[in-house]
Parts: structure tokens; sequence; C-alpha cells
């Protein structure tokens, strides 16, 4: 009975204040976010990338997520390769330095997610388009070449159960065009001393479904591992993407 009433707690607490954001902070910051990133200088993404990382640090904390990074991002190009285990992935990466997620076409119909989605510089992909799939790999090595960081799922979605499936080795292509490291990056999440696997997505379950049992939850901790970079010189995409997929697992289950 006390940990059904917490829940309730929890809920009520954590949505009144998400919805007081929503509806009072989070288009003025998303518009201070895109004035500096129309300015198109190197001062203004500095100041447009820390106002995005800012926006992912209280969006987790307003969900009751805590944040612990080791290493950090790459400066400069890098494109990030990492395991995806939820919806919170994006905002856990994006709080440790600001990237340009690739994402499924689909967000941009989901209320409120598509303008923090742009103004993180998503760059948005239609599944099983194949010209589509040319098109954002085209934008992400022009984006890598430019000195931005790029940010992939590289299983290719999330699914129900916590196990690191195969990294596809086309999302890797654009680090060979542009030359740039591939950093494989490990997300997991911790509660009470162990895994939490109860943030994932049961099976059947919806976004808003798992968004409401996340706000209902107990606080839990987000563990960003940010492990050693690989090089993308002559190497084959499906080389790279073996040698992430593996740092990640073997960081995931150490």
């Amino acid at each position: 009975m006390i940990s059904i009433i917490a829940s309730i707690f929890r809920f009520t607490l954590r949505t009144f204040l998400l919805l007081s954001f929503l509806f009072f902070g989070l288009l003025p910051t998303l518009l201070v976010i895109s004035h500096y990133q129309n300015l198109g200088t190197p001062e203004g993404w500095r100041k447009g990338d820390a106002g995005a990382t800012r926006l992912a640090n209280w969006l987790l904390w307003l969900f009751g997520i805590r944040l612990r990074a080791t290493g950090a991002p790459l400066e400069g190009s890098a494109l990030i390769a990492a395991n995806h285990i939820s919806w919170l992935d994006i905002l856990a990466l994006h709080a440790n330095g600001a990237m340009g997620f690739v994402g499924k076409a689909e967000i941009q119909q989901w209320p409120g997610f598509s303008l923090v989605a742009r103004a993180g510089g998503t760059i948005f992909h239609q599944r099983g388009c194949h010209d589509s799939a040319a098109d954002v790999t085209s934008m992400m090595a022009q984006r890598l070449k430019n000195g931005r960081r790029v940010a992939i799922f590289p299983e290719g979605g999330i699914l129900p159960g916590a196990d690191i499936r195969v990294f596809h080795a086309r999302m890797f292509k654009a680090a060979v065009d542009a030359g740039c490291p591939v950093q494989p990056v490990m997300v997991r999440y911790i509660r009470d001393g162990r895994r939490d696997d109860e943030i994932l997505f049961r099976d059947g379950e919806s976004m808003l479904s798992n968004i409401a049992r996340v706000l209902s939850r107990p606080s839990a901790l987000a563990e960003v591992h940010f492990l050693p970079p690989i090089s993308s010189i002559d190497q084959p995409r499906r080389t790279l993407a073996e040698a992430a997929r593996a740092a990640v697992i073997n960081s995931y289950e150490s």
C-alpha cells in the first residue's frame, strides 16, 4: 500500500513539474538555442550546444534520472555509437555534450519531442526507404566533415530485453566517408546497486505508457561510459561495427 501511494505521489509531482516546464520553460529555451544555432558561427554553435546540454540535464532531472558519466565525448568530429535501451538514452548522451542524433521520422509527429529533437540537431530517417538512407548518410558525413558530432544507435531501434543486438554496419559509412573516429558508448541504468532493466519497454508497451511508468518509479541512475575511440581510416564498415559492439558489450557486462 505504501509503495502504491509513493508511486502516485511521484507521478503527480513529476507530472506537475514536467508540464509546468513544457508550458512555461520549454519554448523560451528552444528559442534561445535556435537563435544561437542560426548565427552559424563557432561561438553561436558553442552557446547553442551548451543550451541543448542544459535542457537534456533538466529533462533527466524531471524524470527522476540521475547521471553518472565515465570519460567524455570526443571534441570535434566523431561518430558516437551507443547501445539503445530507452528513449532516455538520448537525454543521457546529450547531457554530456551536444550531438546530432539519427532518429526515425515518426519522431517529427510527437508533440514536444519533435521540438526538442530539432533543437538537438536530429537527422530524421524514413525507415525502409533507400533514398532516405542515402540522404541521411550524406548529411551525417557532411556534419562530421564540418567538425560536429553525430550519434547513432546501431542496433536500429528499441526492443524489449536487455541484450545488446547486432550493430548494423551501414550506419558506420558516414564515419568512413568523413575519415573521423568512432567512439563507442555504453549506456545502462542502475537502481539499488543493480542493473535496472525495469526501465526498458515491456512487450506491447506504448511510448506514453512507458513515460507514465518512468514518472511513477523511484529514481534511477543513468551510467554513460564514453569508451576509447576507434579509427575509421582504411577500416571496413563491418569491422568498425563489430569493434564498437564488442567494446560496448565488454563495458555493459563488467
